[in-house]
């Protein structure tokens, strides 16, 4: 029996659960202290160098937006800054920037606003790169709807047993393809033709909606959390890999300890470096997702890979008289939305802090 055959739409929105339907129903984001992100720098701050590192906490505001407001105030270009990652704007976000030493001293921690707060400044050697992080700390509360917060934690209780033993599938969330999916709606236009900020947009749907594919497939077959012949084994918070050959005893236990993860591919040129049935599998679902594999060849983009599983660390539950806080730790590039939809219902697409 092949793949499940998942529309684009269905794989990069609604790609199957990997434990059934959540055991309960709940509110997200009513506001925005709802959702709360920290990240965790990969690094200390050097300490000297012609730039400075800024934590910063904003509210109800987008990366790109606080961004350009720091530039401006250190009277630099907006390109000149720099952040780790994006954080989504209906959100508490508290996250780091660079931008280039001013020449004239700003008072960093004196700006204060209902959008951001500048909480720490620190002087570093150079601007911050993009995924220069550890991970990201969630605090995101469900409101129950029924008001009755006991009762929903006892109804998650099993669940969140279940994923801090096993974790959860390693899907890119919903944001990732744009709203309601519209990067994916311009794969069949040639890269040329594409603004330069909407290219590397399109790109990225269409390397996630290829990888999500192959994952939803795994989850089907059950062999997500499974390391298979062919596989191509990814080290717990690291990007690298090892190919799989016979799973042994060994490779069993590091596996079940969530120690090593199955990997699936980030589409590029050329073919996956896995082999076997795996390789076979994933050329299947790259081969029904045309516009997206060839717009990653056309740019000439490496086959790479990522961990199909995400291993979901500090995971506990806090109960409130009407909800409940969940606070979980995941390494980078990893989506909070891919824990909560396996815990709740929520009648739509989530949105995503991290």
């Amino acid at each position: 029996m092949g793949p499940p055959e998942l529309s684009a739409r269905e794989a990069a929105l609604t790609p199957p659960r990997a434990y059934g339907a959540p055991p309960a129903s709940g509110v997200l984001r009513a506001e925005p202290e709802d959702f709360v992100v920290e990240e965790e720098l990969g690094f200390a701050p050097a300490g000297s160098g012609a730039h400075l590192l800024l934590k910063v906490r904003k509210r109800n505001a987008n990366t790109q937006w606080v961004a350009r407001e720091l530039t401006r105030l250190a009277g630099c270009r907006p390109a000149d800054a720099g952040y780790a990652g994006l954080k989504d704007r209906r959100a508490v976000a508290v996250q780091w920037f660079s931008v280039p030493r001013p020449r004239t001293p700003v008072d960093w921690r004196e700006l204060r606003g209902g959008e951001f707060q500048v909480l720490e400044v620190h002087e570093h050697t150079r601007k911050l790169p993009r995924g220069a992080l550890a991970g990201n700390r969630f605090a995101v509360r469900i409101r129950a709807p029924g008001g009755d917060g006991a009762e929903l934690c006892e109804r998650l209780a099993p669940r969140l047993e279940a994923i801090a033993q096993r974790g959860v599938p390693n899907y890119f969330g919903a944001q990732r393809f744009g709203r309601d999916a519209g990067n994916l709606q311009r794969l069949g236009t040639p890269l040329h033709r594409l603004a330069p900020d909407q290219r590397g947009f399109v790109l990225s749907a269409a390397r996630s909606v290829i990888f999500n594919a192959v994952l939803a497939a795994r989850v089907s077959d059950c062999s997500w959390e499974r390391l298979r012949p062919g596989d191509l084994a990814n080290l717990e918070g690291r990007g690298s890999v090892f190919p799989v050959g016979v799973v042994d005893a060994e490779l069993l236990e590091r596996c079940r300890c969530l120690g090593i993860h199955p990997s699936g591919p980030l589409w590029g040129e050329g073919s996956p470096a896995s082999a076997g049935e795996v390789l076979e599998l994933e050329a299947e679902v790259a081969e029904r997702y045309t516009d997206a594999a060839a717009a990653c060849a056309a740019a000439g983009m490496a086959q790479e890979r990522r961990s199909l599983r995400i291993a979901v660390h500090e995971l506990r539950c806090e109960l409130e008289a009407q909800a409940v806080r969940i606070h979980f730790r995941l390494a980078r590039g990893c989506f909070a939305t891919a824990v909560l939809a396996e815990l709740i219902e929520t009648g739509g697409a989530m949105a995503e802090g991290g």
